[in-house]
């Protein structure tokens, strides 16, 4: 979604080059990262590598402990990201987790629901160029879930726009609940195929699509580029922790991983300290509605066609993204 005074002239992603001075012709003040001054400019000697450079954007994403946002958060501040270099504000309500922490972001804790808290803490926020809105609220029934969704976006806008002359895009993160609702279902969710999508090429898009002017003022699906199947895959993510696995389905009493884990909050409570692992609660490792609605539902699969048409050519390997993503929750101590 684009401000529509404030369009992606110029490709927001490109970083001019040449002769610098104090003042260095970028387009946006927000701040300064380590940069070599050329020695190309006439009658300048060579300057200190650690001279600033300004930032070329500015980012805001909101939700950067969810999947998504922790994904931004690592590839925004790289070297080579397009749109780069970037300085990165990261909003979330809870205190910053330790595998968030080693990222190179300014993280503001702040609950956006809260819509005075929101306009304390963001309208000092002057130097936003991109908002990244990568959050969601769960309610019991569709109309709260608009309702409280809605509300937390409009109080992060109408923080933010008045005090940010700059802002150029925001992006708006929806799920596939966006075309669809529940569908219930057993075996076939097992027999189907599915498709996923890798918070890395999640994030990965969201840049593409705030620098690159092809995909101004557009909407885009994004998953991996392949297919799998439940029962394909069980055999893969129990072979990762080292447990035993039924390979057929037996039809019978439905059940739900919501109502099995409900009351397991003190089991997992004894996995973590007999393996040592990053104080958590079950409920925020494990959300397990999500869980049943991508084992229980029929086949949704989507189309990356449009993004291919318009310049984003990323995909992943679902297979190796589950593994991969695995590796790196056991790395960061948050599962065993």
């Amino acid at each position: 979604m684009e401000t529509p005074s404030r369009a992606a002239s110029d490709g927001a992603g490109r970083l001019m080059m040449g002769c610098c001075t104090a003042n260095d012709g970028l387009p946006h003040e927000g701040g300064s990262v380590p940069r070599r001054k050329s020695a190309a400019c006439s009658g300048k000697k060579q300057e200190d590598e650690d001279a600033p450079l300004k930032y070329q954007n500015v980012a805001l994403v909101v939700g950067i402990t969810g999947i998504v946002g922790n994904s931004l958060a690592k590839i925004l501040p790289l070297s080579d990201t397009p749109g780069g270099p970037w300085k990165v504000y990261g909003i979330a309500r809870r205190p910053q987790p330790s595998w968030n922490a080693n990222h190179h972001i300014t993280y503001i804790q702040c609950d956006i629901s809260d819509p005075q808290q929101t306009r304390d803490k963001l309208s000092k926020l002057t130097d936003v160029t991109h908002i990244f809105y990568a959050t969601w609220s769960s309610r019991p029934t569709e109309a709260e879930k608009c309702d409280v969704n809605g509300a937390m976006l409009r109080n992060v806008l109408e923080a933010v726009i008045p005090h940010a002359p700059n802002l150029q895009h925001i992006c708006l993160q929806t799920g596939r609940k966006h075309y669809v609702g529940p569908f219930p279902g057993n075996r076939v969710g097992w027999e189907d195929y599915m498709d996923a999508s890798d918070a890395d090429l999640i994030a990965e898009q969201q840049i593409w699509a705030a620098v690159d002017p092809n995909a101004k003022n557009e909407a885009y699906n994004c998953s991996n580029g392949d297919v799998f199947k439940w029962k394909q895959l069980w055999k893969v993510l129990a072979e990762q922790f080292e447990l035993e696995y039924e390979e057929n389905f037996e039809d019978g009493e439905k059940l739900t991983l919501e109502e099995m884990m409900k009351d397991k909050g003190e089991v997992w409570d004894q996995i973590v300290k007999e393996n040592g692992l990053v104080t958590t609660k079950l409920e925020q490792v494990g959300c397990w509605w999500i869980a049943d609605y991508g084992l229980n539902q029929g086949s949704g699969l989507d189309t990356m066609n449009k993004s291919k048409e318009h310049g984003f050519l990323g995909f992943r390997n679902s297979k190796k993204s589950f593994v991969s993503w695995i590796d790196k929750m056991k790395a960061y101590k948050i599962v065993p």
